[in-house]
Parts: C-alpha cells; structure tokens; sequence
C-alpha cells in the first residue's frame, strides 16, 4: 500500500509548507505516539494510552540537525507525544547515526531526528529509528498514517507524558564513534581538515577526531540556523578541498548537515566519493583477515565499482537508491558491509545505520594498518566517467509512458555498446527526475547525458 507521507527517508518537505508545518508536526507526535505507546503497552503487560497506561511505560528520543526550524518542530513533536503519553528525552543538536545509537543504549521504543540531511536551511523533515535503531518497519508507518487521520484526543492529566533533557549525549557518542576501531590505534602526527557543514556534527566531529591525537583543523563548525549545507560539508566539497590543500592536511573530511554522508579528499585534493570509500573499506575488511562476500550499492554505484571489487572476489548487489534499500538488503541477505556513491556508508558490524564518522574512523584504519595513504589506498579502483544531470518536475510525470524519452535511452544504450549505462529515476526526496549516463569514453557520457536531459525536459513540457 503506498504511503501518504513517509517517502524513502522520512518525511520531508519545505518549511511552513503541508506536511511540514507546525498543525501537521503535533499531529504526527501524537499519532507517532499512539501507534508506539500501544506497542509498548502490549511489551509491558499494560493498557495502549488510549485507556491508560503506566506512566514511563513508553519513551521516545527526539534529536535535531542545527536548522532553525528545529526549535518549532521540536516543540510540536514534544506537545504530540505528551498528549499521547508518551515520556520525551531531548539530546538538542546530535547527528543522525547518534540518535540511532543512543535510541538503542537508551532502551528508548523509538528515535525521531528533526532533519532534512543535506537540503538547505528552508527545508527539514522528520525520521524515524525504532527502538533497534533501524528504520521503521512499513506496517509502523502505515499505522502511524493511519491514526494521523483520526481525530486528536489528549490522555488524562496523570497519564500525560514528561519530557527531559539527555546532558550527555555527545559523549556517550564520541566514545561510541571511537569504540568501533581497535583501542590501540591513534592517529598522532596526523593532519585532518573536518567540515562539519555548520549540521549535527559540529560539537562532536571534530573531537571524535582529536581525541584520537590527530592534529584537527575545523571548519563549518559555526552554525547559526541559516548556513547549514551552505557551500560546505558532503555536497559542497571544495570547499574542503581548498581548505586540505591550503593547510597541507593528510586528507579532510566532509560530513552533511545531519552526519550521516561522507564525502574524503585526500592530500592532492581529489574526492574520494562513497563507492570508493566502500572500496577502501572492503579491502581493509579482507587484509584483516574477514573479508565480506557480498557490498551492497546501488543503481548508482559506478561500474568502477564493480570491477574492482571482482577483482579481489567480492561480489556487489545493486539495491535501489537510497540507504533504506541497502540497508534493507544487507539484512536480508545478511551482509554487514554497504552504501551510495553519495556517501551514505553502511557498516553493520560497528553500526545500525549510515554513519559518516564511523565510516571516516574505518578508512582512517585502513590508513593506519597499511601504512598507505588516502591517494594510495584509492587506486585499487578506477571509476568510470560518469555524469548526471537532475531534471527539475514541475508535475508527476511517468517516464515510462514517453516513448521519445523510451526511444532515447534505447538509442544511447546502443550507443554504449554494453560498455556502460544508463539510468533515469525520479528522486526520493526531491522533486526532480535524475538523469544518468556512465561508460568508458567522458566525452560520449556527456553528450549522451546532455541529450536525455533534453529529450525529458521536452517531454515534461
């Protein structure tokens, strides 16, 4: 059954515009609240809140990414889940993988994160991590939608949840980040540029990194509400570049407004994207002596990718985009190791989800135990020239209905020559229809690609 409002990362839109604004916000706390405080009624032995339960029966954690908006929606998701009993721990300003963890150490029956991850400013959005600190199930979900069109009714005063502050939740954090690599590992004598995005990261990155003995030079670390993602962080890298080699750092260190996208330069100043940090960390994974057989990418992972993994005996499985589709393979077929070329690393032998610093530390190892540098552990893989190009969607269009859209990307796959690919996707979370071309010669891929582009901007209009 399709869902109303949770897409593939949550619910997210533009701030003060349906869903996310203040009415639908406390709605959602108090529907989120129904469907799990009768969940843990039923955990407990006791009543759902709505005849009653034991006060405390119930807890939910609420985080945020450093966006203005955070204020406002912290404030409704609180009113929603008090009126539904429910108890509230606030943790302020902590990265998304962070609410994860802690959801989980707190034995809290559920995480919310206020954040709409590598958007601008006037977006935000709302995630969820059950008390496993996994994303919801589909049948929560449902429920949650189910009750939000119900009418709002308050639980009696003694049962009306309470809400506290976690004072602790960077540090538990930081030592959690820094317990996923061996204990006698340090990076002393190190040079490390970390860009925060001015996001969830900004009190906690840095020092992940410094109390590992690295020398650490922070930037995007003076979020103001406004600046978030802002020419910096994951989505921005040069300014990270700039900043590596004008401080002739090691390597740097990109992170995204909610910290769970990685992005790496390394001391000459090239990117080092997802798939070639997955790469990094498949091999460090075999050296040590537990190799994966399986990493889970995506449609997106380039063929690069692929090859090079193959080459060393690993297989990949390509889900669809988005970490919920990797992660959900990777716990079917019971693989640990996964992730987007966007950054979005997945290792479920450290972590329950995406995680840009324990990802980053997990590289760092590498480096550590080989003795090689960033630049030198990348070139077990060469990527192919791949290029896309977002096609903005002014109205629902289905691409598959188009025959001269149909008839270009049968043209272009000709073209290719079994030598590449071609991908067209509406995406997730924004309303644009992705455009993609990869294959061995850069020239062809961006005629191509410029020329799908064209054919589906002409056939949108």
């Amino acid at each position: 059954m399709e869902k109303r409002y949770f897409g593939t990362d949550g619910i997210r839109g533009r701030v003060g515009t349906h869903p996310i604004n203040v009415e639908f916000i406390l709605k959602l706390g108090w529907a989120a609240g129904r469907v799990l405080g009768q969940g843990s009624g039923a955990a407990h032995g006791c009543a759902s809140v709505a005849g009653g339960r034991t006060p405390g029966a119930t807890k939910v954690l609420i985080g945020k990414d450093t966006r203005i908006s955070g204020y406002m929606f912290e404030s409704a998701l609180q009113a929603g889940l008090s009126a539904a009993g429910v108890d509230v721990c606030l943790t302020g300003p902590m990265p998304t993988p962070a609410i994860a963890y802690l959801t989980r150490t707190l034995h809290a029956q559920a995480g919310i994160v206020i954040s709409a991850s590598h958007n601008p400013y006037y977006d935000n959005g709302i995630k969820f991590f059950s008390a496993q600190g996994t994303k919801l199930p589909d049948d929560i979900e449902h429920a949650i939608e189910a009750e939000i069109e119900q009418p709002m009714q308050t639980v009696n005063s003694s049962l009306l949840g309470k809400a506290e502050r976690v004072e602790d939740a960077a540090g538990r954090y930081i030592e959690f980040c820094k317990s996923t690599i061996p204990a006698v590992m340090e990076f002393k004598g190190m040079k490390i540029v970390v860009d925060c995005a001015h996001g969830a990261t900004y009190h906690v990155a840095p020092d992940v990194f410094d109390e590992m003995g690295a020398d650490v030079i922070r930037i995007g670390v003076q979020p103001n509400g406004l600046n978030i993602n802002t020419e910096c962080g994951a989505t921005h890298p040069a300014t990270l570049q700039k900043a590596v080699l004008e401080h002739k750092a090691d390597l740097g260190i990109a992170l995204d407004g909610d910290g769970d996208r990685l992005i790496m330069v390394d001391h000459t100043g090239e990117i080092v994207d997802g798939d070639e940090l997955l790469y990094i960390i498949a091999c460090s994974r075999q050296e040590s002596g537990n190799p994966p057989s399986v990493v889970v990418g995506t449609l997106m992972s380039n063929l690069g990718l692929e090859q090079a993994l193959k080459k060393i005996g690993i297989d990949l499985k390509r889900a669809a985009v988005g970490d919920r589709y990797v992660l959900e393979m990777l716990q079917q077929g019971g693989w640990v190791l996964g992730g987007e070329s966007s950054g979005h690393i997945i290792c479920l032998d450290r972590t329950s989800t995406g995680d840009g610093i324990v990802a980053a530390l997990q590289v760092l190892a590498a480096m550590n135990t080989s003795g090689r540098t960033l630049h030198e552990l990348k070139k077990g893989m060469t990527k192919y020239p791949q290029r896309m190009i977002n096609v903005k969607l002014a109205r629902s269009f289905d691409l598959a209905k188009s025959k001269d859209v149909q008839d270009a990307v049968q043209d272009a796959q000709v073209q290719l020559n079994g030598k590449g690919r071609v991908l067209l996707r509406p995406s997730g979370t924004e309303p644009l229809v992705r455009v993609m071309v990869e294959g061995a010669d850069a020239h062809q891929v961006d005629a191509l690609v410029k020329h799908l582009a064209d054919v589906v901007t002409h056939a949108l209009n």
